[in-house]
């Protein structure tokens, strides 16, 4: 095989305009050369070489400091259960509770703010997890491979893992009973999921919070009292719970459509 001649080389590498002939056929033959590629590595020019320096000179700060692979991990680890998106509704839900604990020691009633607002707060993270007006990656996130039943329990043990805890705390500050707002939030967010196999997450989500609203929360509110938030109602809320639950487990491939995530 006949090799590249150095002059064309030298051109080559030092960027001189080449006729077009040459210069495709120095490209073409280095695919192939082993050789010819050694040599074209060990040529350079002061131009090439001070961009080289350049180069280094700049990366060379960054390649001494020691990389933080733990806290990448960890980001890369949290993308998997949650979004962005849900930072203003976890902040919601701190003021929603904080008000809720505020109100139930300032306005004397019968029952209690932490109970009547605790349904809908998970219901309206499993919402905003969902959201593709909220989520710039919603389509491609949704189009992923873990997408489905797998990816809809991440973002949604997420939310109650952040919820939770907070009314628990919110709780304890009002001696609300824990099983007379804990039921109604598990039943009202597998209830979303169930009913989101039919309408979408997001409009499943919507409707429940109007239902709650208009069926318990302002009736209770008006009142003083309701059936939804006493303790005769736990086993009607564990029912409903345990029945939402078989449903998406029963309709798990469903999650593989679109609109069910929406």
């Amino acid at each position: 095989m006949n090799h590249v001649a150095d002059r064309l080389l030298t051109g080559y590498a030092g960027g001189q305009n080449l006729p077009a002939d040459q210069a495709w056929a120095v490209e073409a033959h280095l695919e192939l050369c082993a050789a010819c590629r050694a040599r074209l590595a060990t040529l350079s020019t002061p131009d090439v070489s001070a961009l080289v320096e350049g180069v280094w000179s700049g990366l060379e700060p960054g390649l001494a400091s020691r990389p933080q692979p733990v806290a990448a991990r960890f980001r890369v680890a949290l993308s998997r259960w949650t979004t962005p998106v849900m930072l203003p509704w976890l902040l919601m839900v701190l003021l929603v509770s904080g008000f809720s604990v505020w109100l139930d020691a300032t306005v004397v009633r019968t029952g209690s703010f932490v109970q009547l607002f605790a349904p809908v707060l998970p219901v309206l993270g499993v919402a905003a997890s969902w959201s593709g007006g909220l989520d710039p990656a919603y389509e491609l996130v949704t189009a992923s491979a873990r997408a489905g039943l797998d990816l809809v329990l991440r973002r949604t043990t997420a939310v109650l893992v952040a919820v939770l805890p907070v009314l628990l705390i919110a709780g304890g500050l009002t001696g609300s009973a824990v099983g007379l707002w804990l039921l109604p939030s598990l039943a009202f967010t597998t209830g979303t999921l169930a009913i989101g196999l039919l309408i979408g997450v997001e409009r499943a989500a919507g409707a429940l919070v109007v239902v709650w609203l208009a069926v318990f929360a302002v009736p209770t509110v008006v009142t003083g009292s309701s059936f939804a938030l006493q303790k005769g109602a736990v086993a009607v809320w564990a029912g409903i719970f345990a029945l939402t639950v078989v449903v998406v487990v029963l309709r798990r491939s469903a999650f593989t459509r679109l609109i069910a995530r929406r």
